[in-house]
């Protein structure tokens, strides 16, 4: 459970944490410990208008000031050119960030609580303030402050007309939509008098560092007031649908109190850790509703920018859907992957405008076979793969080998290959105006890892389900391209793996891909160079917070992901490290090193640096990526679907060593595991 004291820190050590909290269905709230927004990205209330895509922010923040005795004290803080003002964070005693996230503010002998939930699967926000302490009542002011705009947008002050009705009852209210802003409704158990006014030149300083615009002008409909006494609550909410005040208040307390996982915790020091890569993978997982208009499936998500990412879901897949037992969700994104199939290759990308899907990653069908096989490892569910799943399976290898899109094909040694002008088609993908930062073109090593395992996986299924001509075929295909991927990519100068075999030569590049050749299911790699591969990876890309994207010997090297969009992208594949590869390399470990509690213990030392930064300056999240150089400051999205989901994966599964046990029952699984009781693997002195 993340806690935060905060007295007498400094404004810069609060802004230097983000807190993230979701609704489920691809809306969020977001913003520093201390409530100002550094990011246009941060919002009290960032609704997602065609779930899980057309993300709005539509509440940015509020402004709340304590009134007693005379005196008034201020509890929100803004930066303005020039100016923090409010300076509320002078205020603020200390964070919680769950079971949802809340704020201790303290001052002239009083305690204000300020709590703040999402209501699951719905695009409303309700933000409650107690009295805790304190011998008289005071006075609280609430002035909310809408951008009421897309989340790559900024709003600026404009001539039409903003009004807000109030509906009957007086403590609810409407503002109307415009041709440029949609409907939103607030609510209240206060009293609220209209003043409407801009507030000009909000600065958002992460996005003016990141080399972006960063003033917003944000507009306020007027100020809601309460007489608060001892050990009362009042309520505010905002919400993009009509709002009933006390049912919203009962339903938010009905989602805390029924908040739990299905997968108990082992008892000892792994609890607290599990709880903490569990709620991190709980938010980064959107469910449309079963009603939505638009065609999409559950979906990993980064946030808070990214559209969703169906590569990132097919990576993260065994840790946000099988180790949480999510398997009805499990089973619906695999279908609709397999109803997606363009000639072999499946989507990489759900556009953040709505738009149909993506088709821009050569290994996003290899993965989904990848996760088809966990799946079944999973749940044993073999008739479910058999009637949905088996026959795209068939397909994806069938165009692999014959040639598909994205310049996908095998050579004469079943080596598989993708080159498309342009176009980044493996998860380095970074790309600035027409060029690609990271060139992979060719045969990429993980791509043909990935390719093996397919094979072998695809093979094992014929075989189960009564092809067994077809399986010998791929098991003929799968053995003629092992033996030339290690004659091929074996780096005998490095004694590792060459990052992408061309025609044209080699490429030498150090990077973490190679670990894909020991990690998945069916290693491609021969088990006499895999020692040697883990070798050199630790020796160049092994850091505390996850693997480097590139060895720091190299010329091409770039240590520190900071600066504008050009110099972001170019660091972003070439030094940054990301936490998500720490799965692959665990896994890569233990196949090297066995399954003793020695090597498990040791694999966990490796993971605790991010469990660390997961329970503390993360505030429940783990980012994309960090820089290369120590400190390893962090950088990209705040909360990261691959390095939550394999974090996950790699604690339960490698670290805890602990597998599913399935109940019998309907024929098809049930989203319930339980755990064998084992110990935690002892832990070597520090």
């Amino acid at each position: 459970m993340f806690r935060f004291s905060t007295n007498g820190a400094a404004l810069d050590d609060l802004l230097q944490h983000e807190w993230l909290t979701t609704n489920g269905v691809g809306g969020f709230a977001s913003s520093t410990l201390a409530c100002m927004n550094t990011r246009k990205y941060h919002g009290l209330l960032v609704a997602s208008m065609s779930p899980p895509a057309r993300r709005m922010v539509l509440l940015s923040r509020v402004e709340e000031t304590i009134a007693l005795d005379g005196w008034t004290v201020p509890l929100a803080s803004n930066e303005y050119p020039g100016a923090i003002d409010p300076q509320g964070h002078r205020m603020l005693a200390a964070f919680r960030g769950n079971p949802y996230p809340s704020w201790a503010y303290q001052a002239q002998g009083w305690t204000v609580e300020k709590g703040l939930r999402l209501l699951a699967g719905r695009n409303t926000v309700l933000i409650s303030y107690a009295l805790l302490s304190g011998d008289k009542p005071v006075t609280l002011e609430l002035r909310p402050m809408m951008a009421l705009r897309p989340i790559h947008e900024l709003m600026y002050q404009w001539n039409g007309r903003l009004l807000t009705q109030t509906l009957p009852g007086n403590q609810s209210h409407r503002v109307p939509p415009t041709t440029r802003t949609p409907e939103v409704f607030f609510a209240h158990d206060g009293e609220f008098k209209g003043q409407p006014y801009w507030y000009l030149n909000t600065i958002y300083r992460r996005e003016q560092e990141r080399g972006y615009a960063g003033l917003e002008d944000l507009w306020s409909p007027g100020v809601v007031r309460w007489t608060l006494t001892p050990g009362q609550t009042v309520f505010f909410a905002c919400s993009t649908d009509p709002i009933n005040l006390p049912e919203t208040i009962k339903t938010a307390g009905e989602q805390v109190t029924s908040t739990h996982f299905t997968m108990p915790a082992p008892a000892g020091s792994a609890h607290e850790d599990l709880d903490a890569l569990r709620r991190a993978a709980k938010h980064l997982l959107i469910i449309p509703p079963t009603d939505a208009a638009t065609d999409r499936p559950p979906v990993a998500a980064d946030f808070p920018w990214s559209a969703p990412n169906l590569r990132d879901t097919m990576i993260a897949f065994p840790g946000l859907l099988l180790v949480t037992g999510k398997f009805n969700e499990a089973r619906t994104v695999l279908r609709w992957m397999a109803g997606k199939l363009d000639g072999g290759v499946m989507p990489s990308e759900l556009p953040e405008s709505g738009a149909p899907p993506v088709y821009q990653g050569a290994d996003t069908s290899l993965w989904f076979i990848n996760a088809v096989q966990q799946y079944l490892r999973w749940s044993n569910d073999e008739p479910f793969v058999h009637r949905y799943l088996f026959e795209s399976m068939i397909q994806v290898v069938q165009n692999y080998r014959h040639g598909t899109g994205l310049g996908i094909s095998t050579d004469t040694d079943g080596l598989l290959q993708s080159r498309q002008a342009g176009l980044g088609t493996s998860w380095m993908d970074a790309k600035h105006l027409e060029r690609v930062v990271t060139p992979r073109g060719g045969r990429p090593v993980e791509l043909n890892a990935l390719w093996y395992n397919a094979l072998q996986i695809v093979a094992d299924l014929s075989d189960r389900f009564g092809q067994g001509t077809f399986a010998k075929e791929l098991h003929a295909l799968a053995a003629q391209m092992r033996k030339a991927f290690n004659d091929r990519f074996w780096n005998a100068a490095q004694q590792c793996l060459f990052d992408v075999v061309d025609d044209h030569g080699n490429d030498a590049s150090i990077r973490p891909n190679q670990l894909f050749s020991m990690s998945l299911a069916y290693s491609v790699l021969t088990p006499d160079r895999a020692a040697a591969v883990l070798a050199a990876v630790k020796l160049h890309l092994l850091t505390p917070m996850g693997l480097r994207t590139l060895s720091p010997h190299d010329p091409n090297y770039q240590g520190r992901c900071v600066g504008n969009v050009v110099s972001r992208d170019r660091a972003s594949h070439n030094g940054s490290v990301y936490p998500w590869l720490l799965g692959a390399y665990v896994s890569a470990m233990l196949r090297v090193g066995g399954r003793g509690e020695d090597v498990r213990a040791e694999a966990r030392t490796l993971l605790e640096p991010c469990l660390h930064y997961l329970k503390h300056q993360g505030a429940g999240q783990i980012p994309e990526l960090f820089d290369g150089e120590a400190p390893h400051r962090p950088g990209g999205s705040i909360a990261s679907a691959r390095s939550a989901g394999e974090l996950l994966r790699a604690y339960v599964e490698e670290i805890l060593d602990q597998a599913p046990v399935i109940k019998s029952g309907s024929g098809l699984p049930v989203a319930e595991i339980i755990l064998p009781a084992r110990p935690m693997p002892s832990q070597p002195n520090p």
